[in-house]
């Protein structure tokens, strides 16, 4: 039985008190409504009505009943409400993810901005490398992500691509400090402070390529991602690392960072989120995440003409 309809149907003869006026407020022939009537009330075991050729009288028991009835209506449309939103991507929860070393302004203007754009859905943000992303994207345990090119985008849709151009990052005594711009071949003999492979391989292994290609190959590759431990190893080894203008501190009198000449490199990264699945709060959250790095950081469109660069991730001091 279609215990709502029939809900339905009793609520509407019990305020018309007429049979033929409940049929045309409901939208059905008359006898259909009867026969619900009849079946609620064995299923119920309650007679509802008093019928008479001139009028319908609600019973006691029928009464008594109503309200509950209508309680029910009313929560039963507020389900059915709250599942077209969710549909819909106005209500609900998304699970959304960004790279751990992505700036705390980045951070903040993407929670602000999306609240503002989807303040009925509950934002559930976690910190995931790249890697991490793309494997919970393809078990649908995420419903979008910032992730890092180059990778496997089969199966995904993408938001636009941005280019975040680095610099180095190297010790303040170094001779390369000393330039304005500093080209790749001129970090001969530093190692090389870089991210754990596994958090994007081929990111990981492109940045490496086109270093060797422009002149530059580290004497040795240490792994680090967080920006005290990189400090550490850069201030005790003969070391350098490769990372964005707007996550160096330039109170460090310490380091020092320097634009690469001819911009070799740049981190490449874009919203992805499984083909199908973009509704509303998805996309908002890939609009919040792109305006929050044009606002953040010194990002633009990527594209295909101009320098060779590398097909990378997001903030990360490598």
């Amino acid at each position: 039985m279609d215990l709502i309809r029939h809900l339905q149907c009793f609520v509407a003869v019990a305020e018309e008190s007429h049979f033929g006026r409940a049929a045309q407020r409901l939208g059905m022939a008359q006898p259909p409504l009867s026969q619900r009537i009849q079946r609620l009330e064995r299923e119920l075991g309650v007679r509802l009505f008093e019928r008479s050729s001139r009028r319908v009288t609600i019973t006691k028991g029928g009464t008594l009943l109503l309200d509950e009835a209508r309680q029910l209506l009313a929560r039963s449309e507020a389900l059915m409400a709250t599942a077209r939103r969710i549909q819909d991507g106005h209500s609900g929860l998304l699970r959304a993810a960004l790279s751990p070393d992505i700036t705390g302004e980045m951070v903040a203007a993407t929670l602000a901005g999306f609240q503002e754009r989807q303040g009925g859905v509950e934002l559930e943000l976690h910190e995931l490398p790249p890697a991490e992303q793309l494997a919970r994207l393809a078990s649908h345990d995420l419903d979008v992500g910032l992730i890092h090119h180059p990778c496997d985008v089969s199966g995904l849709e993408l938001g636009p691509v941005l280019r975040h151009e680095l610099g180095v990052l190297l010790p303040h005594a170094a001779p390369a400090a000393r330039l304005d711009t500093v080209p790749l071949s001129a970090l001969s003999g530093y190692e090389l402070i870089l991210f754990p492979r596994a958090h994007a391989p081929a990111v990981h292994d492109d940045l490496l390529t086109t270093c060797a290609r422009h002149g530059y190959t580290p004497a040795a590759v240490r792994h680090g991602h967080g920006s005290s431990f990189t400090r550490g190893l850069l201030l005790s080894c003969r070391a350098v690392a490769f990372g964005p203008r707007d996550a160096y501190d330039a109170r460090d009198p310490d380091l020092t960072w320097r634009p690469l000449s001819g911009a070799p490199l740049a981190w490449r990264h874009s919203a992805a989120w499984l083909k199908g699945r973009g509704d509303a709060a998805v996309r908002a959250f890939a609009d919040t995440v792109t305006d929050a790095l044009g606002r953040t950081a010194a990002v633009g469109p990527d594209l295909p003409s101009g320098p060779t660069h590398l097909r990378p991730a997001a903030e990360y001091w490598i």
